[in-house]
């Protein structure tokens, strides 16, 4: 008896011995309580000191230690500049889970002052979910606005408009801070070229994002990350950047007294302030732009079937002051509760100008001449509260934010007409005032391996625009249009979002849920679209990301979700644009959003001085918007082409990227990017409603095209550094024509002075002048050719002092 009950004790022994161990827990700073990044944690063998096995926090300071053996152990934390801490674990098979909660470390001031320690983040880090990039590093676009910085991205390129495409589309949300913000739209991007970069951080771009993000952008999600210091004290920098834009003209100006501007002068300041003591922290940024512009610069040539051939040059010659303020307070009310007030401020006035020639090139005379000023004032002002309660477990959070934004367009322009037509005037002024207020919750749940998400959100968007007409003598202007409309949208969501984290494996699934009621109400003059438009819809987004780990080097990772882009009211907008009276573009009130169900498998293959990141992707979408080209037989004195808003049908996105990231000696960086995409578009009749109704058509077509990018950094001695980026777009299909090729070389110099206390930047970015964009389009009745030469080409000297 009494042996057999020791072979079962035995027995009962060897089983608990088999069991291993966890360890959890969260480095922090012991004065500000700021997560640890990047920390050393060492597991040594109680008695013996033999180092077992080790690991270096995340992000957010976290650590987590898989596959201890039952024992004792003593566990050593380390990092620079903080004295070492230490705890000691006792593992003897009743708890299999350690949770060592917050452990603090103490700044060591003796050892700061002794050892200086010189680093630099990656400018480009790519991780299976998101690929980020640091500004400071990029030196090539240094001065310049947010997208002269997006310019060197991978996978990024830009339209004439300046939207962002990602992967070949424009379905992008931008996101300041991980929110959408008044300053980049809410799920309809705008205002990038006039957005300093001198205080962001880092860009993120994010392919495949999860369920807690809104549901906007097939094409992903761009996050401008502001910058935000964690020292105690006061801290800052105060920079000025001078630049002259379009040095040079790609082709000669049409004969008009104005023409293009040229050489145009741009100067931006900035400063950036914190504070931080005890448990308050205070935070400012303010950037100003004072400059001429061209920001377009328009040549279109009409070959017409009848045999006319019609060339009109359209600058939009500007001249611009814009101001960006953002502030406000970090309260901790305890350990576990915290707010963040916070406000921004921007305001924005330009005044446009340009004299349009019209010439007929058969005969080389001035047909038409047509010129226009307009006045715009832009405001946008956001106030943000935001809540955030830690739990006992690290990382276990509940946030809540609340957040209004008003926005305003008062936009007049001011058009002359002179032909053997018409001699006129007319005037218009367009006044939209939109109002936003969003309410969201999110709950973050760390588990033993992995973490759960949770959350709900409420927008309420309301959009009245008001519309002026002073009309001349036989008016350009559509009649019927109606002075006003009324858009509007409330959205409410939920998500759950769970993520597993496994030695060989991770899973993440999610599944959000989005409610959406639309309205468009339009004045009942309006003699063009008959009712106003009214729907809801619910649908589901669901995602899910799995990856394989092969080895320490080596991550594979198969991604699927579903996405939504709906029009806003630019879009939709009833009332054109007449900077071009014979191109006119507006919106249709009628367009509805299109859908997105996107397959993913990426690769990436690390080793010691580099990386490869690789992927395969296919987007299949559903009722695509775009604008359609289309013939105006509505005005028999002028040829009038529509560019219309318009819901096309079937389409996809297919293509492969490759990020290669490699030190070449430890002050020698490279890295490259090459995209090759191919859309789709399946063949589609509808019809036109403005001004008059009529069908149109698309062909089914591919369109091929691939982009590369090529940057090298060295670090000079005497402090000095410098960047080189080349760019290439090739040929592409669009949507009734061809889009053709464009390159770029950049370059950036800088100088770090005074102890790295202050660094002085020059840069020069389109060197050679060739990025313009360049475009033919055949439709029935007419071919084009359009050149727009806007300012590609602009050289930069910057300044910047550390506070």
């Amino acid at each position: 008896m009494n042996k057999s009950l020791l072979l079962f004790f035995m027995a009962i022994n060897a089983m608990f011995s088999q069991e291993s161990i966890t360890i959890t827990g969260q480095l922090l700073d012991t004065e500000n309580k700021e997560s640890l990044a990047f920390a050393n944690v060492s597991v040594f063998k109680e008695g013996e000191g033999t180092l077992v096995t080790g690991a270096i926090t995340d992000e957010n300071g976290r650590f987590n230690i898989l596959g201890l053996p039952l024992g004792s152990y003593t566990l050593n934390f380390s990092f620079i500049g903080y004295t070492t801490e230490e705890r000691k674990i006792e593992a003897g098979g009743l708890n299999t889970v350690f949770d060592l909660g917050e452990i603090a470390l103490v700044p060591n001031a003796q050892s700061l002052e002794e050892v200086e320690v010189v680093g630099r983040q990656a400018t480009t880090n790519a991780a299976l979910d998101k690929k980020s990039f640091n500004l400071e590093n990029n030196i090539a676009q240094s001065g310049g606005s947010v997208m002269d910085a997006m310019k060197t991205l991978p996978g990024v390129t830009f339209d004439q408009d300046g939207k962002v495409i990602l992967r070949g589309s424009d379905k992008v949300v931008v996101l300041i801070d991980g929110k959408q913000s008044s300053l980049t739209g809410f799920g309809n991007q705008k205002g990038l070229a006039n957005i300093p970069a001198s205080n962001i951080e880092k860009i993120e771009i994010i392919n495949n994002p999860s369920a807690k993000y809104d549901a906007n952008g097939f094409a992903g999600i761009v996050n401008i990350v502001y910058k935000k210091e964690k020292q105690t004290g006061f801290n800052g920098d105060i920079g000025l950047s001078f630049g002259l834009g379009a040095l040079g003209k790609r082709r000669a100006d049409t004969p008009t007294e104005l023409g293009s501007f040229s050489v145009n002068p741009k100067l931006i300041p900035s400063l950036s302030l914190n504070y931080r003591k005890d448990k308050v922290n205070y935070f400012l940024q303010s950037e100003f732009i004072v400059q001429e512009a061209l920001p377009n610069n328009e040549f279109t040539t009409r070959n017409y079937n009848d045999g006319r051939n019609i060339l009109s040059q359209v600058p939009e010659n500007r001249k611009q002051f814009r101001s960006i303020i953002n502030g406000g307070i970090d309260y901790e009310l305890d350990d576990k509760n915290s707010f963040t007030f916070s406000g921004l401020y921007d305001r924005e006035r330009h005044i446009d100008s340009a004299q349009v020639a019209f010439i007929d090139q058969d005969v080389n005379t001035r047909n038409r001449f047509y010129s226009w000023q307009e006045e715009e004032i832009t405001r946008f002002i956001n106030a943000t509260v935001h809540y955030r309660h830690k739990f006992e477990q690290p990382g276990h959070t509940l946030s809540a934010s609340a957040q209004y934004t008003q926005g305003l367009e008062d936009e007049t322009y001011s058009l002359n007409d002179s032909s053997s037509v018409r001699i006129g005037t007319d005037k218009t002024n367009i006044r939209a005032i939109e109002n936003t207020t969003s309410l969201s919750s999110d709950y973050v749940r760390p588990l033993k391996s992995g973490r759960l998400e949770l959350g709900a959100k409420l927008r309420i968007r309301r959009l009245p625009v008001d519309y002026t007409i002073t009309p001349g003598n036989q008016s350009i202007i559509y009649p019927d249009l109606g002075t006003f409309s009324d858009w509007g949208e409330n959205l409410y969501a939920g998500y759950v979002n769970y993520v597993l984290e496994k030695k060989y494996y991770d899973v993440e699934a999610g599944l959000r849920a989005e409610q959406t009621n639309v309205f468009y109400d339009l004045d009942p003059a309006n003699g063009y679209y008959p009712n106003n438009d009214k729907y809801d819809y619910f649908e589901l987004f669901p995602n899910l990301r799995f990856t394989y780990k092969l080895n320490a080097q080596n991550k594979i990772s198969a991604f699927y979700n579903r996405r939504i882009d709906r029009p806003g009211e630019p879009e939709l907008r009833v009332f054109p644009k007449y900077d071009d009276p014979e191109l006119l573009k507006v919106g249709n009130p009628y367009l509805r959003p299109q859908f997105t169900d996107a397959v993913e498998l990426a690769h990436k293959y690390s080793w010691g001085s580099g990386s490869l990141y690789s992927a395969l992707y296919h987007r299949m979408i559903q009722d695509q918007y775009m604008r359609i080209y289309s013939i105006d037989n509505s005005n028999p004195d002028y040829d009038i082409v529509n560019r219309i808003y318009q819901n096309t049908g079937k389409a996809t996105n297919t293509g492969i990227e490759l990020l290669l990231g490699q030190d070449i000696t430890n002050d020698w960086k490279f890295s490259a990017t090459f995209n090759w995409f191919s859309n789709s578009i399946d063949a589609y009749q509808g019809t036109l409603l403005f001004p008059y109704e009529r069908s149109f058509s698309t062909e089914k077509s591919t369109a091929d095209a691939w982009n590369a990018k090529l940057s090298t950094e060295w670090a000079l001695p005497k402090n000095f550094s410098l960047q080189l980026t080349g760019i290439y777009y090739s040929d592409k299909n669009i949507p009734q024509g061809k889009e053709l090729s464009r390159s770029s070389i950049d370059l950036g110099l800088k100088k770090g002075l005074w102890q790295n206390k202050a660094e002085l930047t020059f840069s020069a970015s389109d060197i050679l002048n060739r990025f313009g964009i360049r475009q033919q389009i055949s439709e029935n009745g007419f071919t084009a050719v359009y050149q727009n030469y806007f300012e590609t080409q602009i050289f930069r000297i910057g300044f910047k002092y550390k506070l």
